[in-house]
């Protein structure tokens, strides 16, 4: 087993990483939908958005309903084109294969810079270099959005990783090593969660304002403003 990078890339990505969030549980599902809803409330029409791993479009179809102009990346080619197909033609969205922490794009281009549903973990990239790129391409006064998982939704969490492992979508889950909100499978692949210590202290390296928020006893979102 490879990477969590390449795991997302080949095993987790496209339909497999959809029905992950298909085998949701009721509660994870409103977790999702909470993240979602702050976003929302975050950004405005004229906002031009990026997302930093769009996936298959999960949180890109919500956002691209209310913004004149957004851009999600993702590693996955897989994924990138099930976007495309849950979007359509859509002028105001354009999809890039793209590593976040080597952005192809101008300093201080974006109003609002997105990554949630933990993606700061998930990506298992230097969060250093991610957060610096994703502070480069935002414009001052402009947002970044990271979000990680509250330790209040742990045992929710951990059943909905046990309801992928059951599909075959990830690996079985080592118990034994799972605890202190990091979920680790015996084939390799783990999925860590960041604290509010931990984005105060990565933020504090950055002359940014920050903001930690939770939602819905389920989310701690760290908002940016550089």
């Amino acid at each position: 087993m490879g990477s969590n990078n390449e795991y997302y890339r080949d095993t987790l990505s496209a339909n497999n990483l959809q029905r992950c969030y298909e085998l949701a549980p009721p509660r994870i599902q409103r977790y999702l939908d909470a993240e979602i809803s702050y976003v929302l409330k975050r950004i405005h029409p004229c906002d031009c958005i990026l997302e930093l791993g769009c996936g298959y479009g999960r949180v890109l179809y919500a956002l691209v309903q209310k913004v004149d102009r957004i851009i999600g990346i993702d590693t996955s080619l897989d994924s990138l084109r099930l976007t495309k197909e849950l979007i359509g033609s859509n002028q105001k969205c354009n999809l890039l294969q793209m590593d976040a922490v080597h952005l192809a794009f101008s300093d201080q281009m974006f109003n609002v810079v997105i990554c949630i549903q933990n993606g700061i973990s998930a990506f298992h990239v230097n969060q250093r270099e991610l957060l610096q790129e994703s502070i480069r391409v935002t414009k001052p006064k402009g947002i970044v959005l990271f979000s990680s998982y509250s330790e209040k939704i742990w045992n929710d969490r951990l059943h909905w990783f046990q309801l992928q492992s059951d599909a075959g979508l990830i690996g079985e889950l080592d118990y034994e090593k799972t605890k202190n909100g990091t979920i680790v499978c015996k084939d390799g692949f783990t999925a860590t969660t960041f604290s509010r210590a931990q984005f105060l202290s990565l933020t504090a390296r950055f002359h940014v304002k920050t903001r930690i928020v939770e939602v819905d006893e389920s989310s701690l979102f760290c908002e940016i403003t550089p």
